[in-house]
This record gives C-alpha cells, sequence and structure tokens, in this order.
C-alpha cells in the first residue's frame, strides 16, 4: 500500500503568506448548512497536520455569518490561540470574545491588519466570501484544501461565482503545476442512495 504522505503537499511553512484554508467535502462544499461543520467528525488527516498549522499560523480572518454560528468555536480545535479577526459591516451586537477583534474595513485592510498581528507567520482565511474577494484582489498567496471523502450536497461552497470566468491555478509541489489531482473513492457501506436520480 502507498505511503497516504506521498500524495499529500509539502509541509505549510511560516512565511508571512495569506492563506485560504479549508477542509472541502469532494462536492466543494467548506461547511454545510448554516455554518454546521459536524460532517467533518470521522474524517482523518495525516499525523502532524494540526500542529504543522498552529505552528505556522499567525492569526486567522474569519467573516461574521461563521462567527455568529458558533463564537465558541477556535481554530483546530483550540489548539491555536492567537489574534482573531471577524470582518463585519456591522461589529455592533457581535458577540465579543478574548482575542477576537471586529473590523469594518475593506478586505484589503482587513490583510494588512492582519498581517500585522500575524507576526510574520501566515494570515489564515477561514471565510469562503472573504476568501473570493481576497482573490479577486490579487491579495491571496496560497490556497490550501484537504478534500474530504464527503459529498455534502449543501451547505457553504468554497468558490461560487455564477456568470464569472474561471480562475485558473497552479498547483504548488513537484507535480507539473496543471496537472489534474485524481481521487478515486467508494461509496461506504450503507451510503444513502440519491433520491431524485433519473432511472
Amino acid at each position: 500500500m502507498a505511503n497516504p504522505t506521498m500524495i499529500d503537499t509539502a509541509p505549510q511553512t511560516a512565511a508571512g503568506k495569506v492563506l485560504w484554508h479549508f477542509t472541502m467535502s469532494l462536492d466543494g462544499f467548506v461547511a454545510g448548512p448554516d455554518h454546521a461543520m459536524g460532517w467533518m467528525t470521522g474524517t482523518l488527516s495525516r499525523p502532524g497536520l494540526v500542529e504543522e498549522y498552529v505552528g505556522t499560523t499567525g492569526a486567522v480572518l474569519r467573516g461574521r455569518a461563521g462567527w455568529d454560528a458558533d463564537p465558541s468555536a477556535r481554530p483546530y480545535g483550540g489548539a491555536w490561540v492567537g489574534p482573531i479577526f471577524v470582518l463585519t459591516h456591522h461589529p455592533e451586537g457581535a458577540t465579543p470574545a478574548e482575542d477576537v477583534t471586529f473590523l469594518n474595513c475593506d478586505p484589503a485592510e482587513a490583510v494588512r491588519i492582519g498581517l500585522k498581528a500575524a507576526g510574520g507567520k501566515n494570515l489564515e482565511v477561514h471565510s469562503a466570501t472573504i476568501g473570493r474577494q481576497l482573490l479577486a484582489l490579487g491579495l491571496l498567496d496560497e490556497i490550501d484544501l484537504h478534500v474530504a471523502p464527503v459529498l455534502l450536497g449543501d451547505g457553504i461552497r468554497l468558490f461560487d461565482n455564477p456568470g464569472g470566468e474561471p480562475i485558473t491555478l497552479r498547483h504548488v509541489g513537484e507535480r507539473p503545476p496543471t496537472a489534474i489531482v485524481n481521487v478515486r473513492y467508494r461509496p461506504a457501506t450503507g451510503a444513502p442512495t440519491p433520491t431524485d436520480g433519473a432511472d
């Protein structure tokens, strides 16, 4: 059997990057309906992955909807502690918390503030909406995804841009930069059957 780490990307580095970082379902969702994250329960990542990101993250930039869904949630199950910035047009009424700052500014300014607070480590973006805005502004250094063997079918998509032009990406690592990433799965025993399929 192949070593599972051989198909993974190189370890993340703390290089002052603006990093759009998510675990994503195979069908492109980074959260379920109402920002639910329970779908990640039971999925496995390579050993040391959480510690890798805990050590390379200096600050986190989030959106208000995700914050409101669970103000008690912290990155990496609470293993990471540091400044969290929540970008919102309406900071009034937001649930306050220690080490959390609510920003009412444009995304570029939020990145400037977040990078300064990160102190040379990475600023992780944990918001699909903000990530899309930063991508359009040319302010993302990397998109770092972990694809989970789950099909959600509904929720918050990583990238939703109806009518927009495709955005070409370049793979980071040993593969050719335009190589297709191949994945292969089988449905788990007892997986539900779609009810709206054709005969």
